[in-house]
């Protein structure tokens, strides 16, 4: 699941990436690529959870051989495009394949591992798209400057294929045949509840009149946000604001990824430990996502940073936050809410993060156009606030089991 999850990001960090080589050859707007970039989004926030219950339903083996399949094709269609609309068209196919993979991801976790492993069993699955965002620029670009930026994207799809053949081997084993029924997770978090006693608040089937799903996709959403200007805008914002050739970006647009795949593994044995300690999942989790919150806010300076190591800084520090809402948010549901569900649970955040991108990449590419990086930056860096705030206003007070 992490090499899934790395594939997936490779696949959409491509065009990130090599946006102003794209740009300038294709002649879009940053506002275009913007909608191009929502496009993507938009499928991605639909087929999140409609993936997600799919899996816990039928099962990760098939499932996600299926979603692979369906998003290698239209990553590798990519190098066909050639405007607005053929671009909107390949990014919609891939975010409807892709939104698998984070459902996937949490689905495997709480069905494979026992209840104290598996913020860390989730932050694993997951990080594969941070280290996905730290692999894109070392590998993508020589094969751009060599071959040209269409050969990147064969090359994308190449990798998916390469990984349905792994997943077909691994997936033999029996925990990940289970689909409908108890799951080995299942059964192991019984086992631990009948030493250890009942979680408060936890086991409950999530419904949408339920505040505290929706508290759950707004800190997913608006916590991570900052991920989204840093991995569709970083690229722009150098290339403009910075005068930065495609190869010097390529050289150092691994810095800020970095962060998020340290931020999941951080931010998960945290959570895992302050569980482990016999706390509550909200008490548990609630000073960390303050913590997150607080780290996010010092993106907002940078543009206005001129040492070129402090905006790389800046941006590192903002993906580990970002990580940690993720993280944090994801695990919070897998003890609050029935773990049959957790395949649902995840797509809803992560697709309810997609709809977000969906919604402010547009304006982030017009406040580019015009050279209004601050305001770009800004609105990113608020974001969090929103997010730990909603949160915290509806679970500050425990609820009846």
């Amino acid at each position: 699941m992490l090499l899934v999850s790395l594939v997936s990001y490779i696949d959409r960090n491509t065009i990130a990436l090599l946006v102003p080589t794209i740009l300038k050859e294709t002649g879009m707007t940053a506002e275009q690529y913007g909608w191009a970039i929502a496009a993507f989004s938009i499928t991605y926030t639909i087929a999140n959870p409609l993936w997600g219950r799919w899996l816990d339903r039928v099962g990760v083996r098939w499932g996600m051989m299926l979603a692979v399949a369906l998003w290698t094709a239209a990553s590798a269609s990519h190098a066909l495009a050639v405007g607005l609309l053929s671009f909107a068209a390949a990014r919609a196919a891939l975010g409807f394949g892709e939104g698998a993979t984070f459902p996937g991801g949490a689905r495997t976790a709480v069905q494979t591992l026992p209840p104290q492993k598996q913020s860390r069993g989730i932050a694993v699955a997951y990080s594969g798209g941070s280290l996905g965002a730290i692999i894109t620029p070392v590998v993508i670009t020589p094969i751009a400057y060599y071959w040209g930026w269409r050969a990147a994207f064969l090359c994308t799809g190449a990798a998916g294929a390469a990984w349905m053949v792994v997943w077909f081997f691994v997936s033999r084993r029996p925990a990940l045949r289970v689909s409908r029924g108890r799951t080995l997770g299942q059964a192991r978090s019984f086992a631990t509840a009948a030493k250890s006693g009942p979680v408060p608040g936890s086991q409950r089937r999530p419904n949408f009149r339920d505040p505290r799903v929706w508290s759950y996709m707004c800190a997913y959403a608006w916590g991570a946000l900052p991920l989204a200007l840093i991995l569709y805008g970083a690229s722009l914002f150098l290339s403009r604001a910075r005068g930065m050739t495609q190869v010097g970006i390529g050289a150092v647009l691994w810095i800020p990824p970095l962060g998020w795949e340290i931020g999941y593994f951080v931010w998960g044995w945290l959570a895992d430990r302050r569980v482990a300690a016999g706390r509550d999942p909200t008490s548990a989790f609630q000073p960390l996502l303050a913590a997150a919150m607080l780290a996010s806010l010092p993106l907002a300076l940078t543009p206005w940073v001129r040492p070129f190591w402090l905006v790389m800084a800046l941006m590192f520090v903002a993906t580990f936050a970002a990580g940690g809402f993720i993280i944090l948010t994801v695990g919070w549901t897998a003890r609050v809410f029935a773990s049959e569900d957790a395949g649902l649970m995840a797509g809803l955040g992560a697709g309810a993060w997609s709809l977000m991108v969906a919604v402010i990449m547009p304006v982030f590419g017009r406040l580019f156009d015009r050279g209004r990086f601050d305001a770009g930056f800004a609105v990113a860096a608020a974001f969090p606030v929103l997010g730990f705030g909603t949160w915290w206003a509806v679970n500050r007070r425990p609820r009846e089991a």
